[in-house]
């Protein structure tokens, strides 16, 4: 069988997805065998860089050997005893991660999604038993265009017409309003049985929407003067992503404390995911203090897999590589000039309109209308030679690199990109 898959080329790789998996993705027509830092290598051999970073898991770059090597310890000794007996590696990792972020506890999860879902269940049952709301009638506001999944219940408050078509019958009890929108979150927070309001501090799908300055403090100020908690979902943005540890946190590691333009905030409920394993292995995790946290008791919620002694000892590992190579730093020191040189190419050029973003998690916006395929086609071209991203939401592509890049690798792609768009027709 090896021998076998030895010889095969890329698009006998994708001819196999294409008859025995679920078409439930739309991949870029490369595949990739091998990846070390910025780079990975598809199975002919081509060398690219790599800008999307798994959607931002791989923020410590691809293969860090300190994680690696974590996993592979840990697996040679106990991979697995789920919660119903304790073992040797999770306290230390509860203690670790919370210390980290600031939170008296954490639930450990595996995907981003559980994750999600995890922080609805907790936010509701604290309103039903901390803050006198009628069971059952418990409401969490969202924003239009979010992403925080593709559960049933995350779907449920979804806006995008291609995840909600026929998934349906769907779970009520959440009041959409429009994101970066103050005055609607204060009418919202009127209404009757309101117990949080969950947002990313930016829209990575949505095209790296970025909030207005003060955004976030001021949301964070209305839910605790209405007693209604603030959930942050940074399973995209979190992890140094945009320049700071959180994106909505005050407890960061970078030069400049206010880098990412908006005052700092704690949340009531923290979400994380990816990044917190550096993409090597599926973990997530929800973190709240005390008098949250304490409302969940035994057989309430739970995953086999979740604290599992693999994961723990590789989020430890993948943390601690974003403090030691001061990855939040880079990222904020790099962001600034992707921004810069992009602004540069965009100033010269009638194919795109704009860029935006924090940290390196940006994107550009082409100059055409979301249902045309410039977009795609420029990331085919970026592809060809050695770029990898890909688009969001039609006529935007997201650049989210990993955050181990330097300085001279930055520029190096960002001639890609150059060269790429001044050679691109429509």
């Amino acid at each position: 069988m090896n021998t076998i898959m030895q010889q095969l080329t890329s698009k006998d790789y994708m001819s196999l997805e294409e008859e025995f998996g679920a078409h439930n993705y739309h991949p870029l027509g490369v595949v990739l065998k091998r990846g070390e830092g910025v780079h990975v290598w598809d199975v002919e051999g081509k060398q690219y860089y790599d800008f999307l970073s798994a959607y931002s898991a791989v923020n410590q770059g691809h293969c860090h050997p300190k994680i690696v090597n974590a996993m592979i310890d840990q697996a040679k000794r106990l991979t697995l005893t789920s919660r119903a007996f304790y073992n040797d590696s999770l306290g230390p990792y509860e203690k670790f991660i919370t210390e980290y972020f600031g939170f008296d506890k954490v639930l450990p999860m595996n995907t981003g999604a559980e994750a999600v879902e995890t922080a609805i269940k907790l936010c509701r049952k604290w309103a039903y038993e901390k803050n006198n709301i009628a069971e059952d009638k418990a409401q969490i506001i969202v924003c239009e265009g979010n992403f925080h999944g593709r559960t049933t219940t995350i779907v449920s408050f979804s806006d995008d017409p291609v995840a909600r078509k026929n998934f349906g019958p769907f779970t009520p009890g959440f009041i959409r309003i429009p994101y970066n929108d103050i005055d609607a979150l204060e009418k919202a927070l009127q209404q009757d049985n309101v117990a949080g309001f969950l947002v990313e501090p930016i829209q990575g799908e949505a095209g790296v929407y970025v909030p207005s300055e003060g955004y976030l403090n001021k949301a964070k100020e209305l839910c605790t003067a209405n007693n209604t908690l603030f959930i942050a979902d940074e399973v995209q943005t979190g992890v140094a992503r945009t320049g700071r540890l959180l994106a909505s946190c005050g407890n960061c590691s970078c030069i400049d404390k206010n880098c990412s333009g908006t005052p700092e905030v704690k949340p009531d409920i923290l979400i994380l995911g990816k990044a917190i394993s550096g993409g090597v292995y599926p973990v997530s995790a929800v973190l709240a203090n005390n008098a949250i946290m304490d409302v969940i008791k035994p057989g309430q919620h739970g995953s086999t897999f979740g604290g599992n002694p693999i994961a723990a000892k590789v989020v430890i590992a993948a943390l601690e590589v974003v403090k030691d190579e001061k990855l939040a730093e880079n990222a904020q020191i790099l962001g600034v000039l992707f921004r810069s040189e992009m602004q540069r190419i965009i100033d010269s050029s009638d194919l795109i309109l704009k860029v935006r973003g924090k940290g390196l998690l940006n994107a550009i916006i082409v100059n055409d209308t979301e249902e045309s395929d410039t977009a795609w086609n420029l990331c085919l071209a970026l592809m060809k030679n050695g770029l990898l991203a890909k688009p969001t939401h039609g006529n935007i592509i997201r650049f989210a690199p990993p955050l181990v890049m330097t300085r001279e690798e930055l520029l190096e792609c960002v001639a890609i990109i150059e060269k790429t768009i001044k050679e691109f027709k429509k």
